[in-house]
């Protein structure tokens, strides 16, 4: 009786049609992007506005409804769907969609939460300016989901994560209340830094619907590079010298082992590969200049020319166009799909102080193989950040569905190592549901706590995405 009100009382506030209950409608709102875990829902909600989604949560807490908000449902640790009970509606953001403003002058640009990443480029670009947030998902992912990730991306190295793009949210609270903080101020020292709470929080605070975003200079040029490497210690060497002759000039810095470009090679056959020989370990460069092509292309021959004398790097082949530069970052953009077309795998989504990344690897590489003897290491990641995607996939002819059922162990050993390093076991993908649990045994009491109080100051119901983060 009380579910059936509160349905009525939705469709009420924002349209029958936009409250979907057959099992059909809700389906493609279940099931997480890696079809790992499908769960149950009272009701998808598909709100029009910001005031809409506040009218939905205030029913949710007048009936005591749990809230799931769900942007491309892009995710990877199962933050952005529900959990198999049906007692929570899915509160899909899609349709606020619009571009609220463009200030070139103020450098911002102010979208809401549903806005596909790529249209926010677009909408930046016309204006010529630059949104650098970029990652693979960017087709499908929204602004609202890489704000409630903290999303990092290709350009983390050069412009940070996304918490540092934002400046200012418009956000429902647990109360259906409206936080107006659309402001797009550089300075703003007016007590605690509430945007902040926020991003990160994985909609378990609260739901963003809009932000303000900053913008750039369109880079007059941008220039990549592919260089082959024998370790990840000559990647960091290779950085270091990057960093000290381009400085915010490098834009991108990503490390791929020779696993990675074998299952690309494997299972996408029409993309091409640069060198004549194989390499272990490869760095892909990115220039982004605002004086010119020539200037751009200057600087990284002289990194790669003087790379290849002091022998950090064996080979390297620099894109003499657009379309050589996007061949590059399709090998890079490519090996998430190969490892999946490859089978099953167990992904680690970890940072790292940088400093200590080649020591990771080759000790944790070590304890695999000697718990896991011939399993696949297929790491590759956001070397600039200290940000690893180190995966692990089953040893070759074996099964890969009986080695999943040993993620558990492999888990301790990878994030047991990342801890002993001052490492994060989540980088830029969030804890969501699947990583509830272990964080506990890497965050202090002292943080947890802090967490929950916040967490009960702020959602006292518990409906904000309940079973997420803590």
């Amino acid at each position: 009786m009380k579910n059936t009100e509160f349905l009525d009382a939705c469709r009420n506030a924002i349209g029958a049609a936009h409250v979907l209950t057959d099992e059909a409608d809700k389906a493609g709102y279940l099931t997480d992007q890696r079809q790992r875990f499908t769960g149950a829902a009272l009701a998808v909600v598909k709100p029009a506005d910001t005031a809409e989604v506040a009218a939905i949560v205030k029913l949710c807490a007048q009936f005591q409804i749990p809230i799931v908000p769900q942007g491309g449902n892009t995710g990877l640790v199962l933050g952005s769907v529900p959990d198999q009970s049906g007692q929570a509606i899915v509160l899909s953001l899609k349709r606020l969609n619009r571009i609220r403003a463009v200030d070139p002058l103020n450098h911002t640009i102010t979208a809401e939460a549903g806005c596909i990443l790529q249209h926010i480029q677009e909408a930046a670009a016309a204006e010529q300016t630059l949104f650098p947030l970029s990652l693979a998902a960017e087709g499908s992912c929204t602004i609202g989901g890489n704000l409630s990730t903290n999303a990092g991306g290709t350009a983390v190295l050069r412009y940070g994560n996304t918490r540092e793009l934002c400046l200012g949210l418009e956000v429902v609270t647990a109360q259906g209340d409206i936080l107006h903080g659309l402001r797009g101020l550089r300075k703003d020292n007016t007590g605690y830094d509430l945007r902040d709470l926020f991003i990160g929080a994985e909609g378990t605070l609260g739901v963003i619907t809009a932000a303000v975003l900053k913008i750039f200079p369109l880079p007059k040029a941008q220039l990549t590079a592919l260089a082959a490497v024998q370790a990840p210690a000559d990647a960091l060497r290779l950085l270091s010298l990057a960093q000290s002759r381009c400085g915010a000039t490098l834009t991108g810095f990503e490390l791929m082992s020779d696993l990675c470009l074998q299952l690309v090679a494997k299972h996408f056959p029409q993309l091409q590969f640069p060198f004549a020989q194989r390499h272990p370990q490869y760095v892909l460069l990115e220039l982004s200049d605002n004086e010119s092509a020539e200037h751009a292309s200057a600087l990284l021959e002289a990194v790669i020319g003087d790379a290849l004398e002091q022998d950090i790097c064996q080979d390297a082949v620099l894109a003499s166009s657009t379309a050589q530069s996007r061949a590059l970052w399709q090998l890079r953009e490519s090996i998430s799909s190969a490892q999946a077309m490859e089978g099953k795998n167990i992904k680690h989504d970890i940072s790292l102080p940088i400093s200590r990344i080649a020591e990771f690897i080759a000790v944790t590489d070590a304890l695999l193989q000697q718990h896991f003897p011939a399993c696949r290491n297929v790491t590759f990641g956001h070397l600039g950040d200290g940000n690893l995607h180190y995966n692990v996939s089953s040893p070759v002819d074996s099964s890969a569905e009986q080695f999943i059922e040993r993620q558990a162990d492999v888990n301790r050993i990878v994030h047991d190592s990342v801890d002993r390093m001052g490492g994060s076991i989540s980088a830029e993908h969030g804890l969501g549901a699947l990583k509830r649990e272990e964080i506990l045994r890497y965050k202090s009491p002292v943080e947890m706590a802090l967490m929950k109080t916040i967490k009960q100051a702020l959602d006292p119901l518990n409906l904000m995405n309940p079973g997420k983060v803590i």
